[in-house]
Formats: structure tokens, sequence, C-alpha cells
């Protein structure tokens, strides 16, 4: 059996408050009662209720980077390897709608200082697609006129599941990851 520490209550705790009431509708007194500790405990492991935010929003964009980069590094051929990016980035979405949806909607309500350390994850994620869609366009496999836009609206496939995923809905995550895939490398394929 694995112990929870209490700076993983905190942060599960966040999570929870942050995808129910939002950034600005949650108290530092709200996470620490989901977390079963007193207001002041928050303050023993974070310096604010943003610090919590930018934990979240940190661990939310590394985990979805290495998502891609996985993804990206499983098949040389390009359809392959745009099919798994798609497919893996919306279904890490769909499994992680809460947080998905924190790390990609409260990210204004970060400091300056932590918006631009999560936006070099942000454009880590976007690159590796970018160098993807490239690469197919090289091999003379994927027609895409505008690399950085399709890539963007690709990647919009997935980001866009944490507005409104629900688990347990008229259609499974691994459903709509399998579709927005098709529809990718629909998109992109050379006719």
């Amino acid at each position: 059996m694995t112990t929870i520490t209490a700076r993983e209550r905190l942060i599960n705790a966040a999570v929870e408050a942050f995808a129910e009431k939002g950034f600005a509708g949650t108290t530092t007194r709200d996470i620490a009662s989901r977390a079963g500790m007193s207001p002041a405990a928050v303050y023993v492991h974070h310096d604010s209720k943003e610090s919590l935010l930018f934990s979240v929003s940190l661990d939310g964009h590394r985990r979805a980077l290495e998502v891609i980069t996985s993804a990206a590094a499983s098949s040389t051929d390009p359809v392959n390897r745009l099919r798994a990016m798609v497919y893996n980035f919306s279904l890490w979405h769909a499994d992680n709608s809460r947080v998905g949806r924190i790390v990609q909607y409260e990210y204004h309500a970060l400091t300056d200082e932590h918006r631009a350390e999560v936006a070099t994850y942000r454009r880590d994620i976007e690159k590796t697609m970018q160098d993807a869609l490239a690469d197919g366009v090289d091999q003379g496999v994927l027609d895409v006129v505008d690399v950085p836009g399709t890539a963007f609206s690709l990647l919009s496939l997935g980001v866009d599941l944490v507005r409104w995923f629900e688990p347990g809905g008229s259609r499974s995550g691994h459903e709509l990851a399998t579709l927005h895939a098709d529809l990718a490398v629909r998109m992109t394929r050379l006719r």
C-alpha cells in the first residue's frame, strides 16, 4: 500500500477544487478542507494558491509532453507516427480531463514567471507535432501547407476534450481519440 504524502494530498485536493470551482472561485481553505488539513498546512508546502496551480500546471504539461514525444518516437512511418501522436494526446486529455481543464483554462491565472516556464512546455509540444508533420511532408506522404497552423489545430482536437468530456458519457476516451487520429490522417495524408 502506497502512502500519500501531505503535499500529494494538497495537490490532489487542489485539482478537485480548481476543476470544480475554477482558480478564482477556490480558496486555500477549500483546498485544505478537501485534503483534510488546516488552512495553515497549505502554506507549509506552498507559499500561495497560485503556487499550487503552478505545480498542477507544470506536472500536467510535463506529462502531456511525455505522451506526445513517446508517441512521436513510436514509429518512423509518418502516417503511423501522426496517428499515434494525435490518438495518445487526445486520450491523455480524456483520461486526465480534470487536470487538463486546469492546465488549459487556468493558464492565465499563473504569474508571468510561472506562465513563461509553462509556455516552454507548450512550445515543445507544438514543435514535436510540427516536426512530425514536416517530416511527413519531406517524405512526400503528408500534404500540409501550413505546418504550424496544422500542428496547432491537431493538438486542439485533444485539448478541447477537457472542456466537455466526462468519463462515462456517450463516447469513451478511446473512441474519441480514435476519431481524432483518423481525422488527423485524413486531413493531412497526400492524396
